[in-house]
C-alpha cells in the first residue's frame, strides 16, 4: 500500500481497532492474573513473543542482528520494558482496569516532559504545555479519587504510574540514543528478549507461579502473546509505514477510553464520576499533546520522528 499524507477511513478504523485491543488487553491481563502469578505471566508473554518474533524475522526479515554501538541502548530499553511490565501486571492485580488504564495511558505526558529535557528541538509549546497540565491533573485526580471504593488501590495506581514512566523511558531510548538506528522490529525483539530473561528471573520473588490455572487463563495468555505482543505491534509498524506518525499517535486517547469501557462492561467495575472526569482530562490532554502543529511535515515512513509506542 502506498504512503499517505493523512489518516483515511481505513487507517481510522484500523487505529480504532488497535486501541480497542490495547484496552481489552488490560482486562485480559487482570483475568490471567487469577490463574498465574503476574510477573511470571508477563515473563511467559515476553518469552512467547520472542519466539514468534524471531520466526517472523527469519521468514520475512533479515534475522536478528545487533548493530554496532547499540548494545547498551538495547539492554537499557529491554530492562525498562521488563520493569514496565512488572509494574503494570502487579498494578492490575491490585487495582481496577479502569483506574490503571487512565493512569497507564498517560505515557505521552511523561514522554513530553522527558523529551523537553533530553531531546534538542522537542520542546514544549504552549499547546502541549496546556495539554500536559490537563492530563497531569487527570492522573492526579484518578489516583486521589477513592469514590469507586474497594476497587481502587493506591499501591496499584502508583505502580500503573511507574509503568507509564518506564514506557516513556523506552521511547526516549528509541529517539535520543544510538538505539534509534535499530529497525523498529528489532527494537521490539531487544525488548522482549531482555524482558523475558528479567521477568522470569525475578518472578520467584512474587510468590507461587500457579494460582488457579484454568483453560480460560491459557487462552488469555495465548491472546496476549499472539494478538497483542506480536500481531498488534507488527500491525502498528505497518500502519506507521503508511500514515504520518503524528496522525497515528493522535489516536492514543482512545486506549484509556476502551480500557475503562471494557473494565466496566466485562468485569463489572464501578466507574464513579471522579474517574470519568479524570479520564476526560487525560484524553483531552493527550489530544493536545499529540496534535501536530500546523504546517509541520509528517514524520518519515519509519515513524521515528513520531511517538514510539510499544504494545502493552
Amino acid at each position: 500500500m502506498e504512503r499517505k499524507d493523512r489518516i483515511d477511513a481505513f487507517g481510522a478504523v484500523s487505529l480504532i481497532v488497535f486501541s480497542a485491543l490495547l484496552g481489552l488487553n488490560q482486562v485480559v491481563i487482570k483475568l490471567v492474573n487469577d490463574g498465574l502469578q503476574p510477573v511470571f505471566s508477563a515473563g511467559l508473554r515476553s518469552l512467547g513473543a520472542l519466539v514468534l518474533l524471531y520466526l517472523w524475522m527469519r521468514v520475512f526479515g533479515s534475522g536478528a542482528r545487533i548493530e554496532k554501538g547499540t548494545f547498551w541502548g538495547g539492554l537499557g530499553a529491554g530492562t525498562l520494558f521488563g520493569l514496565e511490565f512488572i509494574c503494570l501486571f502487579v498494578a492490575l492485580d491490585l487495582t481496577s482496569v479502569a483506574r490503571a488504564s487512565v493512569i497507564f495511558y498517560s505515557m505521552p505526558v511523561w514522554l513530553a516532559l522527558m523529551a523537553h529535557a533530553l531531546i534538542p528541538g522537542d520542546r514544549l509549546t504552549a499547546r502541549k504545555s496546556f495539554g500536559l497540565v490537563l492530563a497531569f491533573v487527570g492522573v492526579a485526580w484518578a489516583i486521589l479519587d477513592r469514590s469507586d471504593g474497594a476497587e481502587g488501590s493506591l499501591a496499584g495506581d502508583l505502580l500503573a504510574l511507574a509503568a507509564a514512566v518506564c514506557w516513556a523511558g523506552i521511547a526516549i531510548f528509541a529517539r535520543a540514543t544510538p538505539f534509534q538506528r535499530v529497525e523498529p522490529v528489532m527494537q521490539l525483539f531487544w525488548q522482549v528478549t531482555v524482558s523475558a530473561v528479567l521477568l522470569l528471573a525475578v518472578s520467584p520473588l512474587f510468590g507461587p507461579f500457579i494460582r488457579d490455572f484454568q483453560p480460560l487463563h491459557a487462552a488469555g495468555l495465548a491472546f496476549q502473546i499472539l494478538v497483542i505482543a506480536t500481531g498488534a505491534f507488527l500491525f502498528w509498524l505497518w500502519l506507521l509505514k503508511i500514515y504520518p506518525a503524528s496522525g497515528v499517535a493522535s489516536f492514543s486517547f482512545l486506549s484509556p477510553l476502551f480500557g475503562v469501557g471494557f473494565g466496566w462492561l466485562i468485569l463489572g467495575e464501578t466507574v464513579g464520576p471522579g474517574l470519568w472526569a479524570a479520564l476526560a482530562l487525560v484524553c483531552l490532554g493527550l489530544i493536545l499533546i499529540n496534535r501536530a502543529p500546523r504546517g509541520r511535515r509528517p514524520a518519515d515512513a519509519s515513524g521515528r520522528k513520531g511517538t514510539h509506542r510499544g504494545v502493552s
